[in-house]
């Protein structure tokens, strides 16, 4: 079921970057796999897939010492404070920064480690209230923030679009993130990149590949339906 799926979800990448213009190579698929058992995630390894994502730290350290130290772990998940130090340098990338003081809190768990952290801040772009993220009229104040942290590099934006029924329903959504990195790109902000952005789930991927995403962050279309029993 792996092998199809994940074989459905690549020509649909191909599909929407070549819509959009786009070379494959500009989009990374991070196979979301919280809550999915280890023989599953080996499944999508034997496919070549390299990039999980996981949103608890307790799973993710899990996992990471189960399987081969070639997979690049990216935390998508809410992160709080006191998990930073089990993470920061393990991760190949955090999505989910939305506040200084967690940004703050990584940056300490670097300057230990003598290593600098790749982070990315996460937008909630169309102001729900059960997600985390921060709204996009403070982003920018956030970045130039956090930019003065000497052990973290902002690399991009990520968000977590609403889930809709009709994909198209979210392009707008994608349009304002993309437009968010454009605005922090032009300020010109020391440590700041927006090379990566973290966008598009199951459900609306090709639509954010369209409007710009660099990550797309894919579970159950590759994984089949999460167990909430295990969560």
């Amino acid at each position: 079921m792996i092998k199809e799926n994940l074989a459905q979800v690549e020509k649909n990448i191909r599909q929407a970057c070549e819509k959009a213009g786009r070379a494959r190579e500009e989009v990374t698929l991070i196979a979301v796999s919280k809550t999915k058992p280890i023989e599953m995630l080996q499944e999508a390894y034997a496919e070549n897939i390299r990039d999980f994502g996981e949103n608890k730290v307790q799973e993710l350290c899990g996992k990471m010492e189960q399987l081969p130290s070639d997979i690049r772990w990216h935390m998508i998940g809410h992160l709080q404070r006191n998990k930073v130090k089990y993470i920061v340098g393990r991760t190949a990338l955090i999505h989910s920064v939305d506040t200084y003081r967690l940004a703050e809190e990584i940056n300490i768990q670097a300057k230990k480690k003598r290593i600098v952290v790749p982070i990315l801040v996460e937008v909630n772009i169309a102001h729900e209230e059960s997600k985390f993220g921060i709204s996009a009229e403070d982003a920018i104040l956030l970045v130039e923030d956090i930019s003065k942290l000497e052990n973290i590099r902002i690399k991009g934006l990520m968000t977590v679009a609403p889930y809709v029924e009709n994909p198209e329903d979210n392009r707008p959504y994608f349009q304002k993130i993309k437009q968010l990195s454009v605005d922090i790109t032009n300020k010109n902000i020391d440590n700041v990149s927006m090379e990566i952005l973290s966008m598009g789930m199951t459900g609306d991927y090709m639509v954010a590949i369209e409007e710009g995403a660099t990550m797309v962050r894919v579970g159950t279309g590759i994984f089949g339906e999460r167990n909430y029993k295990q969560e």
